[in-house]
């Protein structure tokens, strides 16, 4: 099975450079411009990992995450925040609901690890 990536983000150019990054690693690439629309996709679509930004049109990201997290269909999906929003409370927010939190610009390798550590693609580091 190909593992199912939603990306969350209302910048369509910031959505292309992910998708171009991510579509050499043979990953099926869903996308959400607003937090309505990335919570329909995640009931419908089952994404195995969800890149989700904070700052949403609608529906915040932290937002979507709590919701994403009280349903029994996507409490597991592992999350990772991408924000531009750098402050320490953010952060620690960001990381009781999620697996990773990503301050953008993104390290786009580091991405990449860490997206094929949480598909249980490549060995965890020790």
């Amino acid at each position: 099975m190909v593992p199912r990536i939603l990306i969350v983000d209302d910048e369509n150019d910031f959505i292309e450079l992910l998708q171009y990054k991510l579509a050499g690693h043979g990953y099926e690439l869903i996308v959400a411009n607003d937090g309505v629309h990335a919570l329909s996709q995640a009931r419908t679509q089952k994404p195995n990992l969800i890149l989700l930004d904070i700052l949403l049109p609608d529906l915040d990201g932290l937002s979507v995450c709590e919701i994403l997290r009280r349903q029994p269909g996507t409490k597991k999906i592992p999350v990772i925040f991408m924000s531009a929003l750098t402050g320490d409370i953010t952060k620690r927010t960001a990381t009781m609901h999620a697996e990773d939190f990503f301050t953008k610009p993104l390290d786009l390798a580091r991405l990449e690890k860490r997206i094929g550590e949480l598909l249980n693609l490549v060995p965890l580091a020790t």
